[in-house]
């Protein structure tokens, strides 16, 4: 196969949580540009009609569906609902999360358990229905975060605890399905990137990136490329594994 073909998602079914805004729509553009089908999940159902149109206006099939993925039932019901449409699974990116700043002594108890609900529990939950479903192997990223590895040093315990474990959770996936089932599980660490997420945070992102070597926010393209590759066979011999992409914040 030539090298720029093993980027061709051409005949594959991809499924992207959190597809209504920011980063999500960008990653399905992408994956749609590639050749995919895309499912495309969030709360919001009139915003996934704009990334539904995008993905079609790029070639695409599309199926939108409205799912909360922090409810094992919804993510069970999604794939259903994409197996029923499509016939297949070959691709899940989960990028569905939550963002929350705030000092730990004051963060409530039930905000606490939301983003663990949603950026962890939630991933797991959609990883596990889809593996189900991937009878002829497949990828699966996980969107986590710099924070995950570093301090920002802003308030972010509850969002850094959960986007960690998500990265525990994806070097176990994919130790016990990629020589059993044949998934991948990798994910990607974005570092500041214009979105839904960051905004109204810009001036205090704007101090932080003296800590960029890249002097500069990520722009959303280039963390579709990281996930694109992890979705194809360019990296079909890559799993297990975490992708940073923060302009080499993590580094300094």
């Amino acid at each position: 196969m030539a090298v720029l073909n093993r980027f061709r998602l051409d005949g594959r079914v991809a499924i992207v949580t959190g597809a209504s805004s920011g980063l999500g729509v960008t990653i399905a553009s992408a994956l749609a540009e590639a050749g995919a089908d895309l499912v495309l999940a969030a709360r919001r159902a009139e915003r996934l009609a704009d990334t539904r149109a995008l993905v079609e206006k790029l070639g695409g099939r599309a199926l939108t569906v409205t799912a909360d993925v922090a409810e094992p039932d919804d993510c069970a019901r999604l794939v259903e609902a994409t197996v029923s449409e499509f016939g297949r699974v070959d691709i899940l990116i989960n990028n569905a999360g939550l963002g929350v700043v705030v000092p730990a002594l004051h963060q409530s108890r039930d905000d606490f358990r939301r983003l663990i609900d949603v950026n962890l529990n939630g991933c797991h939950w959609m990883a596990c229905e889809a593996a189900k479903a991937m009878d002829g192997g497949g990828a699966i990223v996980n969107v986590s975060s710099m924070i995950a590895l570093t301090t920002a040093g802003t308030p972010q315990a509850g969002y850094a605890a959960s986007k960690a474990g998500l990265l525990g959770l994806t070097r176990d996936l994919a130790q016990e399905w990629t020589g059993r089932r044949g998934i991948r599980v990798n994910a990607v660490a974005p570092g500041y990137f214009a979105s839904e997420m960051t905004d109204g945070h810009n001036d205090a992102i704007e101090q932080l990136l003296v800590r960029v070597p890249s002097r500069r926010m990520g722009e959303p393209e280039e963390l579709a490329s990281a996930v694109l590759f992890l979705a194809s066979d360019a990296a079909s011999y890559v799993t297990g594994q975490t992708l940073v992409v923060d302009g080499g914040f993590t580094i300094g």
